[in-house]
């Protein structure tokens, strides 16, 4: 059975609506690169919502900016074959672990202690604890819809888990309660000790010793985590993704990148790859790639009076970024929910994804929608719960258009 998936017929790129609305952007002064293909105005399956966000617009088609190819080992040979694919995945998969730092071995066996359960709507929301790294206890809450059947999960990341079950004043953050009303499970966590103390992220084996980079150990944390859904009867664990906004994007990336357990990923305006003229894209910062012992850099963008510290300088002297673990995800579907830190043009690096995908015999895996504001809005939400909808909820183990890839057992 062939594996590449087909775009149904109903969706069509109106290229001749996107042409003109350029003109009308070209003579209100707005740049072009912000203009891109609008959704069905009345979808009727989540396929139609997302479906034109699976290739660029035309400006960015087939633009590979100044990435290295994925497809050539780390000695410049060609990749040409899905068996050489796979020895050059696992080949920037070790490279990366070794320059992160290894992670411990995972917890596939966690234990879960419920601390609360509360009715809500159509769920039950589990207040739960978990030792999410070897020395680490987590809270969060888990939300099991009504139903019977193992069904799709998803994993929410941000600063603390209550934004994400709508347990604050921050608009369009809350994905775990929006993707329970839809019926997945979702398990909302956050870094709540870490951002309260302003450090953040994890740190292993302590915040002064730490031994693997912070964003790297928040991946492991997340591996972790999706063990956790992967045991609950309630759950398929062939359909678990993640998704995150801001630093929960940079977190969802790299959990969805290093772990290939994890069947699809959005990622809302991480920031995808380095860019140090944004300072949101911070990479740098001791939290994320620049781990440093205290004291810690200043805080902002790099300067020769403030220059960036740790491994972060070390990757961005020897050509690496972040596209490389992006390939990581083939053929695993991803979206980037683009805003003010991935515009566009983030195609150029996306794009090195797709070839990957197209030489394992894939389409319609990679996805950008994009808006100019970084906080996510009603409409680039609804595009991350079709994207979830279309590829996990459709008939188990299968997608509309395509076979769901099965992760590797490690």
């Amino acid at each position: 059975m062939s594996t590449r998936a087909t775009t149904p017929s109903i969706v069509a790129k109106p290229w001749r609506n996107l042409c003109l609305g350029a003109v009308v952007l070209l003579l209100a002064g707005i740049p072009v690169a912000w203009a891109q293909t609008d959704p069905p105005e009345t979808p009727s399956e989540p396929w139609d919502v997302v479906a034109p966000y699976f290739s660029p617009p035309p400006q960015w088609a087939r633009q590979y900016g100044d990435y290295r190819s994925p497809l050539l080992f780390e000695d410049g040979t060609p990749v040409r074959t899905v068996q050489d694919w796979a020895r050059r995945r696992q080949e920037i998969l070790d490279t990366w672990h070794s320059l992160l730092g290894p992670w411990p071995p995972l917890i596939t066996e966690p234990e879960v202690e419920v601390l609360e359960s509360v009715r809500r709507e159509n769920f039950e929301q589990l207040r739960v604890r978990f030792l999410w790294t070897p020395n680490e206890w987590t809270t969060g809450y888990l939300l099991i819809p009504d139903g019977d059947d193992p069904r799709p999960a998803v994993v929410t990341v941000f600063y603390e888990p209550e934004t994400a079950i709508g347990k604050s004043d921050r608009p369009y953050r809350d994905f775990a309660l929006q993707l329970a009303r839809r019926g997945f499970v979702a398990l909302s966590l956050g870094t709540t000790e870490a951002t309260e103390a302003r450090t953040y992220s994890l740190y292993y084996p302590d915040l002064d010793n730490a031994q693997i980079q912070p964003l790297s150990m928040l991946g492991y944390a997340a591996a972790n985590a999706w063990y956790v859904l992967a045991q609950r009867p309630e759950v398929d664990a062939q359909r678990i993704g993640i998704v995150g906004h801001s630093f929960g994007g940079k977190w969802a990336m790299f959990a969805s990148c290093l772990f290939d357990r994890y069947a699809c990923a959005a990622w809302s305006d991480p920031g995808i790859v380095f860019d140090e003229s944004r300072p949101s894209v911070n990479y740098w910062e001791p939290w994320y790639l620049g781990y440093h012992p205290r004291p810690w850099r200043k805080r902002g963008i790099i300067t020769p009076e403030n220059p960036a510290r740790g491994l972060y300088p070390q990757l961005v002297e020897s050509g690496r970024d972040l596209h490389e673990l992006h390939a990581l995800m083939a053929p695993r579907p991803l979206l980037v929910s683009g805003g003010s830190e991935d515009p566009p043009r983030r195609w150029e690096a996306l794009n090195h994804t797709i070839k990957v995908n197209k030489l394992l015999g894939y389409s319609d895996r990679v996805a950008m929608t994009n808006r100019p504001e970084h906080s996510p809005n009603e409409e680039s939400n609804e595009q991350i719960y079709a994207f979830f909808q279309h590829f996990l909820q459709s008939e188990p183990g299968k997608q509309q258009n395509g076979e769901m890839p099965v992760p590797n057992d490690r």
